[in-house]
This record gives C-alpha cells, structure tokens and sequence, in this order.
C-alpha cells in the first residue's frame, strides 16, 4: 500500500530520505517518474540520494501502477514520488485503493509552461493551468489530498487551497 504519494518536484532529497521515510516507517520508496525511469544518469542520482534501509524502485508511471497493483504490495508501507500532479493523478486513479494519501508539496519550479499562466497556491506550489485541473480531480478521487511540508508542519487541505484561487 501506498502511504503517502508525494508530489515534489525534487523527487528524492533529504527532507525526503530524512524525514518522511522515518515518519511513515517505510522500507521502501517508489519513484513513479517517466523520465527518471528512462534517463540512467538521472536514475543513478536518485539511487545515490536513498538511504541503503530503503529499496528504491524507478519506474515509468504506468509501470508504478502495475508495482502498486501488485498483490504483494497490498502488505508492503511504500512511500512514493512524482513531480508533478498529472502523474499523481494517474497513480491514484490506475490503482484505486492503492494510496492512502497524496500530499502535494512543491511543484511548479521547473515544468517549462508559461510562467505568467501559473498561479501561487501555497509557498512551493506553482500550478499551471493544466495542474489545477489536474488537483482538481484528484481532490474529488476520495483520496486524502493535502499540502505539508515536513512531517511536523500542520496539513491543509488541498481543496481549501484551491477553492481559494476561485476568490
């Protein structure tokens, strides 16, 4: 099962390694990335950057949603990654009941759109037109959506957040 799937365009980092790897008791961590899993130099650094406690697995996200299909993660406490929300959105609905939450933390920095087309939602969370929408149907999967920092920063509610932009 997936813990938590966290949205961050860094994909794997020390917050990541440090803090919420220890907070969730994870021994594994899922990286649902079609580049990452693609680019072997970009794969090596993320190998680098994870703790030897965990197993990482680097995958497309359509082969992220077979691992998370997979029976035998049903028992398993993995803590996976994207960059952006549209994967996100893709993991929780190709693997329904397979995510226990998704926590939106920083993206927007670095996905090439049209900067005066984004709109701040939080610190760290920069969306383009096509990631609204994206958070927008993700908040309506029934899955727990929220925006947290690290572990001991309170949590929002990702749909407060959007709700906001509509003001």
């Amino acid at each position: 099962m997936i813990i938590q799937l966290r949205v961050d365009d860094r994909l794997i980092h020390g917050q990541v390694v440090l803090l919420w790897a220890k907070e969730f008791a994870t021994k594994g961590i899922l990286v649902a990335n079609d580049h990452a899993a693609s680019d072997s130099t970009q794969a090596a650094t993320l190998k680098m950057a994870c703790p030897q406690d965990q197993k990482l697995l680097i995958r497309s996200v359509k082969d992220a949603i077979k691992v998370a299909n997979d029976p035998r993660a049903k028992g398993m406490r993995i803590f996976a990654l994207t960059d952006n929300i549209g994967d996100a959105l893709a993991l929780v609905q190709g693997a329904p009941g397979m995510v226990q939450s998704v926590n939106i933390a920083n993206v927007g920095r670095f996905d090439r759109s049209d900067d005066d087309k984004k709109v701040i939602v939080a610190s760290g969370v920069t969306l383009n037109p096509d990631e609204v929408v994206a958070a927008q149907k993700l908040c309506e999967t029934g899955v727990s959506v929220i925006r947290q920092n690290g572990p001991t920063d309170p949590s929002v509610r990702f749909s407060t957040l959007l709700e906001k932009l509509k003001k």
